[in-house]
């Protein structure tokens, strides 16, 4: 007995044939998700008489913590434990030193204002209304970071053999086999009776558009995929179809048919220059509280404030605080002497870290604008996992590419040389680019997770259980109202700049509050 087909079972069969992007826009169009959160900024009362604050770590969230303070009057000192604000927004240029432990590097790349790679933070989407509102009020440049680029290729050892293939060419089979699977799994009658007719109509419609189906709703290829040749001047001959049981066999399937949905669905942007022009943007304004290679040796929380001690230069220093605003990992603090409660230190270690490994290339030449790709991203099941093409500098004689990206693992390169490493990316970059190893030179690497002062990538929180919501909101709160943990280990969506301005606003308003509560 056929079952009839209901809206939300249509949504649910969107989803499964991972047309994600559909069920986006029929959920928003019925207001089954929430609207953006504005970029609303805390309102930070003045002080009564100067209350100091420490901050420790300048990067993105200890410098909206020092910029939004400094605002409204408190005196501020921003402790950097490195040599560089930014934390791991860090964008590698010529000359630049990259301090991975047991594996420290200079940069070689040319000197010239497009040569430069992201080696953390690379992207913003636009829907990241804070960092963005940040970007404009420090007056940085912004520009279009392409994320997906039909052009770019796939390159899978399980099909055709090991030989890339366009990702228009992977999507746009996929497609059309699963949207005639669609159209197969649903009769008119079933249709008619959640749909009026006009509505069935317009649905079995949109899904053979959707793949591109024949008037039998039968997929026979697709010039969608690209032209075998012609198009133009000449009657255009479609490519020959991929097999669907052959696309079964890569893993790629599910993440090409999802890809770009959810953080990365809107128009991503990036700084005009490199990612750490956000960073000067703020320390155009507030460089001045930020003392370098001073490295926090102890926090000892008080009834009336915060004293810090820290090392720099060989000396050790105390200062002491009103309030402290901590964007150091709660991993590397469980190493400082504090005398924090044990509930606190409990949700500390309840933080784990993640692995992160970039590597990039000084390009001799922009060989990829020869095949028609103008930024975006290539995948290949080999360990490098992802090339991306920049979108900056179109048209010039070389450019930087990055050559591999393993966002959580790399400790299959980290166990490498830097020699062994650069051959490795070299090598498994041959399979989607031919002359990749005659193109490329002057190649970096960085684990994140053995970067000095870092040792990990983003905060892991795992699985938001009871237990877990728990120790989040403990680290949450302020250690006896005084003491802070900012940074995206208190967010539940690390990873994002973002992330950590909405930590530095939650806890400069409940500081705030604080303050007005007690007539400071």
């Amino acid at each position: 007995m056929s079952k009839a087909v209901t809206r939300r079972d249509f949504l649910n069969l969107l989803g499964a044939t991972s047309s994600a992007a559909v069920v986006l826009q029929v959920t928003t169009a019925l207001g089954l998700l929430p609207a953006s959160a504005s970029a609303g900024v805390p309102v930070i009362a003045a002080p009564k008489g100067g209350r100091r604050i420490v901050i420790l770590g300048a990067g993105v969230a200890g410098l909206t913590a020092a910029y939004e303070l400094s605002r409204a009057g408190y005196d501020c000192t921003v402790l950097e434990a490195s040599h560089r604000p930014g934390g791991r927004v860090f964008t590698i240029r010529s000359g630049d030193f990259i301090d991975e432990i047991g594996n420290p590097q200079y940069c070689e790349f040319d000197d010239e204002p497009h040569m430069y790679f992201n080696a953390g933070a690379a992207r913003i989407p636009g829907s990241h209304r804070k960092i963005l509102h940040y970007c404009r009020e420090l007056g940085v440049e912004m520009e279009h970071f392409i994320n997906e680029n039909k052009n770019a290729y796939i390159q899978d050892d399980e099909i055709l053999g090991g030989r890339r293939i366009r990702n228009r060419e992977f999507t746009t089979n996929a497609r059309g086999f699963m949207a005639e699977l669609m159209s197969k799994s649903m009769s008119r009658e079933d249709l008619d009776q959640p749909f009026t007719d006009d509505e069935a109509e317009k649905v079995l419609s949109m899904i053979q558009s959707f793949g591109d189906l024949d008037s039998n709703f039968r997929f026979k290829g697709s010039t969608r995929a690209g032209y075998k040749s012609g198009g133009f001047l000449e009657h255009s001959i479609q490519k020959e179809m991929v097999a669907f049981k052959d696309l079964l066999q890569s893993n790629y399937l599910r993440h090409e048919l999802s890809a770009n949905e959810g953080e990365t669905g809107p128009v991503l942007l990036q700084p005009v220059g490199g990612m750490d022009k956000i960073i000067e943007g703020f320390t155009r304004q507030v460089g001045h509280t930020v003392v370098y290679k001073a490295a926090v040796t102890s926090v000892t929380v008080k009834e009336q404030g915060v004293e810090i001690g820290f090392d720099q230069n060989g000396k050790r220093q105390f200062i002491e605080a009103d309030y402290c605003f901590n964007s150091i990992p709660t991993h590397l603090m469980l190493g400082v002497v504090n005398n924090f409660s044990s509930d606190y230190i409990k949700a500390m270690k309840s933080v784990r870290r993640g692995e992160a490994y970039k590597a990039a290339f000084q390009a001799k030449e922009r060989f990829w604008e020869a095949e028609d790709i103008y930024g975006g991203i290539s995948w290949t099941n080999q360990p490098i996992r992802q090339i991306w093409y920049p979108p900056h500098g179109i048209f010039k004689q070389k450019g930087v590419i990055l050559g591999a990206y393993d966002y959580g693992g790399g400790m299959h390169f980290t166990r490498m040389t830097q020699q062994e490493r650069l051959e490795a990316h070299i090598t498994q970059g041959e399979k989607l680019h031919p002359d990749y190893r005659q193109m490329v030179e002057k190649g970096v690497t960085i684990a994140w997770h053995r970067m000095n002062h870092m040792l990990g990538c983003s905060a892991r929180w795992g699985k938001m259980t009871g237990d877990m919501e728990k120790m989040y909101r403990a680290l949450q709160r302020p250690e006896a109202g005084r003491h802070y943990f900012i940074g995206d280990q208190v967010s539940m969506h690390p990873a994002w700049q973002e992330s950590a301005v909405h930590s530095a606003h939650w806890a400069l308003s409940d500081m705030d509050a604080r303050a007005r509560g007690a007539g400071l």
